[in-house]
C-alpha cells in the first residue's frame, strides 16, 4: 500500500510562518529578516538600498522618541472638480483613506531632533504616491508659517510623484503658494532643510523640494521634474549615465550633500548648530 499524502500536515507547516516576517529587498533581491531590517531603518544590509517608508515611519526615525506634535491633522482632501477617471476622485481619497488610516499625503508638526525644535513636513508616499493636492500644500504652507512665527528651523521631507493630476489647477496652484511661504520665510530669517527622498518628481521638485538653503538627498534617490524618457524625446539626445539620481545632482551643484538615513538625525542638528537657530 502506498504512503499517504499528509497534505493538511504541509499547509500547517506552511502557515506556521507567520506573513511579514521576511522582506525581500527590490534593489537586489536579499530576503530579509523583517525585524533587522527596521533596526537597520529600513535600508537593506546587503546592498544599502533605501526602502520607501511611509511618513509615520520617518517621523519615528528622525524626531527624538515622544516629541511630535502634529499640526492640522484633522484635514482632509475634497473633490471641488468632482473629477472621474476610472473611478471618481473621491473613492479613490476614501480607499486611500481606509487602506492607509491617513487622512492626505503628507504629515506636518513639530518636534525635536537631538533635543534641537524644529518645525517637519514628511510626504507620504503610500497615500497616491504622495502626490501634492490641495491639502498637501495648505498643510505644508501653514507649517511653513509656524516655523516663521515661532523663529524655528523647518525640515521639508519630500517623496513624491508630483502633482496629483485629479485636482488639475488647484493642485499647481500649491507649487506658488509653498514658495510664497518660503520667501516670506527667508525674508525672515528662517533656515529651510531640504530632505529629498526616493522618489522627489514631478511638481514637488519645481516648488519646494529645491528651495532649501540646505538640500540633503538619500542615496540613489530618483530626483528629477520630468521623467528621463520625455527628456530624452524631447531633446532627442542620449543622457548621461545616472541621469536624475542624486549622485548625478550633486555633481551638477543642485544637491548639497548625499546622507545616508543613520546619519540624517546628526546632519541635520550639526546645520541647526552652525546656522545658530
Amino acid at each position: 500500500m502506498p504512503e499517504p499524502t499528509w497534505i493538511g500536515a504541509e499547509i500547517a507547516t506552511k502557515k506556521a510562518v507567520p506573513d511579514g516576517l521576511w522582506t525581500q529587498c527590490p534593489e537586489c533581491a536579499e530576503t530579509v529578516f523583517r525585524k533587522s531590517l527596521e533596526a537597520n531603518l529600513m535600508v537593506c544590509p546587503k546592498c544599502d538600498h533605501h526602502m520607501r517608508i511611509s511618513a509615520r515611519t520617518r517621523i519615528d526615525q528622525l524626531l527624538d522618541p515622544g516629541t511630535f506634535e502634529a499640526l492640522d491633522a484633522d484635514m482632509a482632501p475634497m473633490d471641488p472638480l468632482n473629477f472621474v477617471d476610472q473611478k471618481p476622485y473621491i473613492d479613490r481619497i476614501r480607499d486611500m483613506q481606509r487602506k492607509t488610516k491617513e487622512q492626505d499625503g503628507v504629515q506636518t508638526g513639530t518636534g525635536f531632533i537631538k533635543g534641537r525644535k524644529v518645525v517637519v513636513g514628511v510626504m507620504d508616499f503610500t497615500f497616491m504616491a504622495g502626490s501634492m493636492g490641495s491639502v498637501v500644500g495648505e498643510k505644508l504652507t501653514r507649517a511653513i508659517e509656524h516655523a516663521t512665527d515661532h523663529n524655528l528651523p523647518l525640515v521639508i521631507v519630500c517623496c513624491s510623484g508630483g502633482a496629483r493630476m485629479q485636482e488639475s489647477g488647484f493642485s499647481l496652484m500649491q507649487m506658488a503658494k509653498t514658495s510664497a511661504a518660503l520667501a516670506r520665510f527667508d525674508s525672515a530669517g528662517g533656515l529651510y532643510i531640504a530632505v529629498l527622498a526616493d522618489p522627489t518628481t514631478g511638481g514637488v521638485t519645481a516648488s519646494y523640494a529645491m528651495l532649501g538653503d540646505v538640500i540633503f538627498a538619500e542615496p540613489k534617490a530618483l530626483i528629477g521634474f520630468a521623467g528621463p524618457r520625455v527628456i530624452q524625446q524631447t531633446i532627442r539626445q542620449e543622457l548621461p549615465e545616472g541621469f536624475q539620481t542624486a549622485e548625478f545632482l550633486e555633481k551638477a551643484g543642485f544637491v548639497d550633500r548625499i546622507v545616508h538615513r543613520s546619519a540624517l538625525r546628526t546632519e541635520i542638528s550639526r546645520i541647526i548648530d552652525y546656522s545658530g537657530k
